[in-house]
């Protein structure tokens, strides 16, 4: 059986995800963040040297990294599911937002959240000056960013019903978690109707909802 090492709140619930739309048999051992850092316990360290999830564990395999273990499970276990058929267009575009969903889209992302954290965390004194550097941080890099991104989402959305094309696939799995963190604290997902029907179409799936129960549900703070 394969086991995922989940921390809650965390991009594993797409591995999760994929395991249920696969149909495989999986436990998951859970692991909890630190309540005041939201750093994840040390615990993991002992699974993966740099004490991140999600990593998972296929007898004597275990892999680590989303994309990487999305790519894994889908060769050792996808029989052609959740992926286009080689040498397509859309296997490149699959192949495109499989990668860029961590490589190019969390980024900025996670930048609007440290940004947003440091002024609530700075001493009392220095507030004033760490909240005005990450205000201008947000305003002249990180905000600008996540427009162009967004847009080129929704943009996107537009050519095809999912990332990939006519056809669900892992890539909209990988694309999830950008959307939803994007919807949380970057972009009001009334004025993307695209994004919102792809986060509606998502969030309906049988799948989807028996990952939410077995992982449990997870904000983006």
């Amino acid at each position: 059986m394969i086991k995922v090492h989940h921390l809650n709140d965390s991009r594993s619930q797409r591995v999760l995800w994929l395991l249920e739309e696969l149909g495989l048999d999986y436990e998951v051992v859970r692991y909890e963040r630190d309540a005041k850092t939201r750093l994840a316990p040390p615990e993991l360290i002992a699974v993966h040297p740099l004490g991140k999830s999600p990593v998972i564990e296929d007898g004597a395999i275990k892999v680590a990294e989303t994309g990487a273990v999305v790519e894994y499970l889908l060769d050792a276990h996808g029989r052609g599911r959740l992926r286009p058929p080689s040498g397509t267009e859309e296997a490149r575009r699959f192949t495109y937002w499989l990668h860029y969903a961590e490589g190019s889209a969390m980024p900025p992302l996670l930048l609007k959240l440290v940004f947003g954290l440091l002024p609530r965390r700075a001493p009392a004194l220095l507030k004033p000056l760490v909240n005005g550097i990450a205000a201008k941080a947000q305003s002249g890099f990180v905000d600008p960013q996540l427009r162009t991104h967004i847009g080129f989402w929704e943009d996107e959305l537009g050519r095809s019903e999912w990332f990939a094309g006519d056809q669900f696939t892992a890539a909209d799995i990988m694309m999830s978690f950008p959307v939803e963190a994007g919807a949380d604290r970057a972009f009001d997902i009334a004025t993307k109707p695209r994004l919102a029907a792809f986060l509606q179409r998502i969030h309906a799936r049988p799948a989807y909802q028996r990952a939410l129960e077995r992982g449990g549900p997870y904000t983006y703070a």
